[in-house]
């Protein structure tokens, strides 16, 4: 879909991959960020000049957006998700674990296709999607994804009942699962295993492990896979946003890219 009008976008949410990409879009050409829904007044200066915040999500609405990006966490994509696309709005949501509750998952595929519009799933701090995808189609037999990240990384999350992350001094694993799992129960963490999943062999037959490391210099990702397309071993180490360790830096350009390819003439 290209416009030769902006194209006109809307975030809900400000967090660390808001903020890097709010100030992203306004360098962004052919792109107008028309609003930012929000619980509360953000502080002096987070928003970029001349951009609105709003509260509810029918004044976000009224913007007129084309698109809307959802940047707030998975209670949000539950929330919102549907409305936005009923609306008749696109909708590029970051907390791609969310759609590993299935009634999620359906409502927002029957809202879109009611609505002729689409769900768009970025890749995140991922990396070989293309070529999974791809190798998905021609017969995948396993599908393994590693996440490995400074013990800090996973503070505030379920693996600090599970282990001391301060008195850690190796690696530890302490998640074996399913992606449908793992991105159930670490819903900060996990975005990129649904997203791995969503794009293979689904939830429930990728797995997963989870480590946290001391020696990790960033937040790494290792992916396996095996079938009729041949086989693939990556790994990426990308490093952490500077305003929020659990997340990697590349997300909030990922979601860019994904905002650029909709007012290209030819996607790169």
């Amino acid at each position: 879909m290209t416009h030769c009008a902006p194209l006109r976008v809307a975030l809900i949410g400000l967090g660390a991959i808001g903020r890097a990409l709010a100030t992203a879009l306004q360098t962004t050409p052919g792109v107008l960020l028309v609003g930012v829904l929000l619980r509360r007044a953000p502080p002096a200066g987070a928003l970029p000049p001349g951009v609105p915040w709003v509260a509810t999500l029918p004044e976000l609405l009224a913007l007129q957006p084309h698109l809307v990006v959802e940047v707030a966490g998975q209670a949000a994509l539950a929330d919102h998700g549907e409305a936005v696309l009923a609306a008749g709005c696109d909708l590029l949501p970051a907390s791609v674990g969310g759609l590993a509750d299935a009634a999620l998952l359906q409502a927002l595929d029957a809202a879109a296709c009611a609505a002729g519009r689409q769900v768009l799933l970025p890749a995140g701090a991922l990396a070989g999607l293309d070529w999974l995808g791809a190798a998905g189609l021609a017969g995948l037999d396993r599908v393994h994804y590693r996440s490995r990240k400074p013990p800090a990384a996973w503070a505030g999350t379920a693996a600090e009942q599970l282990l001391d992350l301060a008195a850690l001094h190796q690696a530890q694993v302490f998640f074996r699962g399913s992606a449908r799992a793992a991105a159930q129960q670490f819903p900060k963490n996990a975005n990129v295993a649904a997203t791995l999943a969503l794009a293979t062999l689904g939830l429930d037959a990728v797995t997963v492990e989870l480590i946290a490391d001391p020696q990790a210099a960033g937040n790494q990702h290792e992916i396996e896979a095996d079938g009729a397309a041949g086989q693939l071993r990556l790994q990426v180490l990308n490093a952490p946003s500077p305003a929020n360790p659990r997340t990697s830096l590349v997300t909030a350009y990922s979601l860019l890219r994904s905002i650029r390819a909709r007012t290209a003439g030819v996607v790169r």
